[in-house]
């Protein structure tokens, strides 16, 4: 997958981008760099890690709109709600994460990892009783209130997370390849966890899927239905619907807690000797003035904000329209096992194809290629195999999506470091408004599509929908997200940081840290000699 494992196999394109003359210097930070590169293992235990968000994401993206529709029976409005709301929070909660980290003083175990493992017991606490219907005649008011609350305890506990996670990538190596192969490594297991996701919360709870509600039978059925007990037939209940959502929560709970520990047993977190050096204590609005006027990251995350925001568009609004619109109620959990399938068998082909043409030119061809199966999905008429080519053919893109915005991000805090030498530690904020701006974005998106549902007439389980549901949720799932990476590819022409600047930026920060040991070295010579 990843080249560069040893710091002996490097990629044709890399070696040709290296400067060709290596002065001594150049040679000695390369012997130093083989010895301090990270194992497999490291990055396979580094890249576990990751998984739990995607996990609870993806499961949470897919189907939470639709368990608060048909399970919670929530209105439309009220569902819209909670989600807007929801995910407005968490995206306030990770800028001051975000700051609490950058406070926050090393320990034995580093500065990060506290937080990763500290959070865990809450989060998966607060993810099951997310998927948890209470008991007894609870008004709207009652149920709008619990799931309001649980939502942003949990996306609290996940950005407690999350945040530290992420910017951990800037600390298990100092090397720019390294961090590359490593983030590899870390995008295949979150889409392997999207996967996981996937199938373990659409096959448990398409296991227990409860009939629909004929039209005709709709006002009659709410009058006499009661939510905890009643059966939809003989078969199957709502009841047990309900139940298979809290054992999918209960399995990924699980998952969780393992991925945790194997994060925390195999990974260390390394301080940069160079930031040690250089660091000046900083207010954090200095910080985030600092960050948030760096040029090239305020561009980055534009540009990933819209291309972003296509995928959450799609991601949130998918699972309704193969369940209505498409017609396959039965299928709609293993379309999405597909698109996630797919993107995880890609995710190295992305890797080798930015090492050898460009982060930026692999942006454009990889998120691009959605364009034409989005357009394809609308367009040929219900067809159980035409979907699963489609959703296998929209996985490549959605494998790029995830990839390219967390390799490129560590360019832009290597630039921000060379342009800022004397203010570093940054690297949370850098993380967390990232996160930020994409989950306010998503809550944002996830609010409008489901009044957008509520304003064409949505009817909760019902067998069928109005013609202006399935109008909406075509415009959801190919017009909107098309538009969006339209926009967001054509605002990513202002990135700055072509390979050519990443190299140089590379060599740079070398030297830097280069005439830091350098320094150390004699300094610890002049006083043996003493």
């Amino acid at each position: 997958m990843a080249r560069g494992e040893g710091g002996e196999t490097y990629s044709a394109a890399a070696t040709f981008l290296q400067p060709k003359k290596i002065s001594g210097i150049d040679r000695s930070l390369k012997q130093r760099s083989v010895r301090k590169n990270l194992s497999v293992c490291n990055k396979l235990c580094y890249a576990i890690g990751g998984a739990p968000y995607q996990i609870t994401g993806c499961a949470i993206g897919f189907f939470l709109q639709i368990y608060l529709l048909d399970v919670a029976q929530l209105d439309p409005s009220s569902a819209s709600l909670i989600l807007f709301i929801g995910r407005a929070w968490d995206a306030v909660t990770d800028p001051t994460v975000g700051f609490f980290i950058s406070r926050s003083k090393w320990t034995k175990f580093g500065r990060l990892l506290p937080w990763i493992i500290c959070s865990t017991p809450f989060a998966v606490a607060t993810y099951f009783l997310l998927w948890y219907v209470p008991d007894g005649n609870l008004s709207e008011v009652g149920k709008i209130f619990w799931y309001l609350i649980f939502y942003c305890l949990f996306q609290t506990m996940q950005t407690c997370f999350h945040v530290p996670y992420s910017a951990l990538t800037m600390f298990i190596s100092t090397d720019q390849k390294e961090r590359d192969s490593a983030t590899a490594y870390r995008m295949t297991v979150e889409v392997l966890g999207t996967v996981l996701g996937t199938a373990i919360q659409g096959q448990i709870v398409g296991g227990a899927n409860s009939p629909c509600i004929h039209e005709n039978d709709i006002n009659a059925s709410i009058s006499t239905i009661d939510i905890n007990s009643t059966q939809y037939n003989s078969i199957t209940s709502i009841t047990q619907l309900k139940s298979a959502y809290m054992m999918a929560a209960g399995v990924i709970g699980g998952v969780y807690i393992l991925c945790t520990i194997i994060l925390f047993a195999g990974v260390q977190e390394k301080e940069d000797p160079h930031i040690r050096k250089t660091q000046k204590p900083f207010s954090f609005w200095k910080g985030l003035k600092l960050v948030m006027s760096h040029g090239p990251y305020v561009k980055l995350i534009i540009g990933f904000l819209f291309t972003s925001l296509a995928f959450m568009l799609l991601e949130g609004n998918y699972a309704l329209y193969c369940s209505y619109t498409l017609g396959f109620p039965n299928d709609f959990q293993n379309i999405l096992l597909v698109i996630m399938l797919s993107a995880t068998l890609t995710i190295p082909f992305w890797q080798w194809f930015l090492t050898r043409f460009g982060k930026k030119t692999a942006v454009y061809v990889g998120i691009s290629s959605a364009v034409p199966f989005l357009i394809l999905n609308v367009l040929v008429k219900a067809n159980l195999i035409v979907a699963y080519v489609v959703s296998f053919a929209s996985g490549v893109s959605v494998a790029a999506a995830f990839l390219l915005p967390w390799s490129m991000l560590p360019d832009v805090v290597d630039d921000f470091r060379l342009k800022n030498p004397d203010s570093m530690g940054h690297e949370a904020i850098f993380y967390s408004f990232y996160v930020f701006f994409t989950k306010f974005a998503s809550g944002v998106s996830l609010g409008i599509s489901t009044l957008s549902l509520d304003f064409a007439g949505y009817l909760t389980r019902g067998c069928e929908q109005p013609d202006a549901v399935h109008l909406t949720l075509k415009m959801l799932v190919s017009p909107a997200p098309i538009f969006l990476i339209i926009l967001g590819l054509i605002l990513f022409k202002l990135y700055p940081i072509d390979e050519e600047i990443r190299m140089k930026n590379r060599k740079a920060l070398e030297d830097l840290r280069d005439d830091d040991q350098l320094s150390q070295t004699d300094t610890k010579e002049r006083c043996s000699i003493v």
